[in-house]
């Protein structure tokens, strides 16, 4: 008897893939030439039947798959990944259950590049921002009352726009320094 998650499977056959995609590159005689390798993700196919709590592994496997659910099978060998292809198939030789295709692929899940602080010697090479720059302030909706509010908002831009934009800078050093 073989498992996914606990759940009891009677697994007839066990097939795995082990493919890689192989560049070529055309050459004006000969063969072509062959540059790298790079291997493909496993998938384990698994065929059998289910007899006992049928209703409830079916359900299982379902959700497992729709839902991208991480799973590890264990039978004549163990394997860990997604339920990529369910095919159940009733008939009259198993009355109380069903029988079954499965496929697992193999997966690599990414994580996240982001650090929260910088690393000591990094963080001991920069001095701390005196000035972002400026930002942008959003205007307000343009009524049409008066032509006072509009020489106003003139007068606001203008300001804006004289304020310098001060730099990040670095102690002297630093690779960040210029």
């Amino acid at each position: 008897m073989a498992t996914i998650n606990g759940h009891y499977l009677m697994v007839e056959d066990e097939s795995y893939d082990f493919s890689v995609d192989v560049t070529e590159q055309p050459v004006e005689k000969d063969i072509d030439v062959t540059d790298h390798v790079q291997r493909k993700p496993r998938v384990l196919s698994l065929t059998g039947s289910v007899v006992e709590n049928a209703a409830k592994i079916e359900t299982f496997l379902k959700e497992a798959s729709e839902k991208g659910t991480l799973v590890r099978y264990v039978g004549r060998t163990t394997f860990s990944g997604l339920i990529t292809g369910f095919a159940p198939t009733r008939s009259y030789r198993n009355a109380t259950g069903f029988d079954f295709s499965l496929s697992i692929k193999e997966i690599r899940i990414a994580t996240t590049s982001y650090v929260n602080d910088l690393p000591v010697p990094i963080k001991a090479q920069t001095v701390k921002i005196v000035n972002s720059g400026t930002k942008q302030t959003k205007n307000k909706k343009k009524s049409k009352s008066s032509s006072k509010s509009k020489t106003k908002n003139k007068k606001a831009s203008k300001a804006a726009t004289k304020e310098q934009v001060k730099r990040v800078k670095f102690k002297p050093g630093s690779p960040w320094a210029q």
